[in-house]
């Protein structure tokens, strides 16, 4: 599969689509102006049972300073035109005054069409309160009120009007008018000032982090443009997006590495063959030779052209292939690690020292425990070669040490180097394709091949610890 192959499959998998008007911006101002209704709501509701009860408690006023006049006059009479005149001055249609269980009318209109509300404001809660003018509002227009209150002027129980309705009605729609204009003016100013500063905040940061995942997407090997340098949640998000992209961009690479190094070793795979069974047709040739140094070669060339040709029947590529499925068998240890350093070429500037028990055994398929060993020994022997450092001071040669225990279950075998240590840039990616730490003679792929060995016998390889004093990697085998 090529690069351009992934990218598709990629965008068919996680497509970016345009917000439009199911987007963030479009929802904010929904909620904007949601939020505005609201407050609207908040501000007149309760200002309008405040004019309400404001007119109401007016004009029990009026009456009641009316009520004093009448009872100052000799026998409290009133001629008609003069009680006209007051409940006109007054607003109101009748005046009753309510003393010690006793009710008294003081000023008294003409019989009226409809039979009154009764809001009483001595006893009003908080609902009938904000209720009240909307059902003067809406109310029939020959409707009237009977208020009651307590005296201000006088003495007495209560003091009760009897007033029509529609002044209050006119009044009423008036202030809600000059009332909702004001506040919706308000709201419009704090609802805008408040989209503008979530948009600054927010929006437009989103909109970038959104640009930049459109372009990746387009293009994941373009660089981005720098994260900001907030130090808020936002700022987090574009960091971590950009380390993510990061992390993606390096995978898309060695995705493509692997599927060119594929495409690379199927073309090759059949020559390769062919080329291995000309070798092992020599090396069979040079085991009857009579030179002692060539028949002590000839054992390890026909390893190696053997699980070379092994290689070539089973695994065409690392990142398209997998391994074949291992099988286990108990094989003794200490062997299996001999010909493994030795395959891995150590000797005179490296040396082997082995500490395994007698008759030490693990279960595990031979000729992948090879693989699994020879890519240790044989970076442990590059990194103690192409150390500058050690050869500078002319110490001495190197040294790889195996040892092996029975723990938890698991055979763990512990291999431990002199060398210079894995470089702190490499150690928590070591195990993924195309890292290397071994300088440019590392292709990456060792220590990735050995961990997918070791799992597959149901263990594990994982680095135990590495500095200037060298590095100790562990194999854990299930027993």
């Amino acid at each position: 599969m090529t690069a351009a192959e992934l990218l598709a499959r990629i965008r068919s998998r996680w497509p970016v689509r345009r917000a439009g008007r199911r987007g963030l911006a479009w929802r904010l101002l929904l909620l904007t102006a949601a939020f505005t209704l609201g407050v609207e709501i908040l501000i007149v509701a309760p200002g309008a049972a405040s004019f309400h009860e404001r007119w109401l408690l007016d004009r029990l006023q009026a009456a009641e300073l009316a009520s004093v006049g009448v009872e100052a006059l000799p026998y409290s009479m009133v001629e008609d035109e003069t009680a006209e005149e007051l409940l006109r001055i007054g607003g109101v249609q009748a005046v009753v005054v309510g003393e010690q269980g006793v009710r008294r009318l003081l000023l008294q209109a003409p019989n009226l069409p409809r039979a009154p509300d009764l809001i009483d404001l001595r006893r009003r809660g908080t609902v009938a309160r904000l209720s009240d003018p909307w059902r003067t509002l809406f109310g029939h227009p020959d409707r009237s009120l009977r208020v009651q209150a307590r005296p201000r002027y006088r003495s007495g129980d209560y003091v009760e009007i009897l007033a029509p309705a529609e002044p209050l009605k006119r009044e009423l729609a008036a202030y809600l008018a000059n009332s909702l204009l004001l506040s919706l003016l308000l709201s419009i100013v704090a609802g805008g000032l408040l989209y503008l500063g979530l948009a600054f905040l927010v929006l437009r940061p989103l909109q970038r982090v959104t640009q930049s995942i459109e372009a990746f997407a387009d293009d994941p090997e373009r660089r981005p443009s720098a994260p900001s340098d907030r130090d808020d949640e936002i700022g987090q998000v574009e960091r971590e997006l950009a380390r993510m992209q990061e992390e993606v961009r390096q995978s898309l690479r060695s995705r493509a590495r692997l599927a060119a190094l594929g495409e690379a070793v199927a073309k090759i795979n059949h020559d390769l063959r062919n080329m291995l069974t000309s070798a092992q047709i020599a090396s069979e040739r040079l085991s009857t030779s009579s030179d002692p140094q060539v028949a002590k070669a000839v054992p390890r060339l026909e390893r190696a052209l053997g699980r070379a040709a092994a290689l070539t029947r089973n695994v065409l590529d690392y990142g398209k292939s997998e391994e074949p499925a291992a099988r286990p068998h108990r094989m003794a240890l200490a062997p299996a690690v001999s010909v493994a350093a030795e395959d891995a070429g150590l000797g005179d500037g490296v040396k082997l020292s082995r500490s395994i028990p007698a008759r030490f055994t693990v279960n595990a398929d031979p000729d992948q425990l090879n693989r699994v060993l020879v890519n240790l020994f044989r970076n442990a022997r590059q990194a103690i070669e192409g150390d500058a450092a050690r050869k500078a001071s002319g110490r001495g040669p190197g040294r790889v040490r195996v040892t092996a225990e029975t723990r938890d279950g698991l055979s763990v075998i512990r291999i431990a180097d002199d060398g210079p240590g894995i470089p702190e840039r490499v150690r928590a990616r070591l195990f993924q394709p195309f890292v290397s730490g071994a300088g440019p003679e590392g292709t990456g792929l060792g220590l990735s091949i050995a961990r997918e060995l070791a799992v597959g016998h149901g263990g594990d390889l994982r680095l135990v610890e590495s500095g200037p004093d060298g590095t100790v990697f562990e194999l854990a085998l299930p027993l």
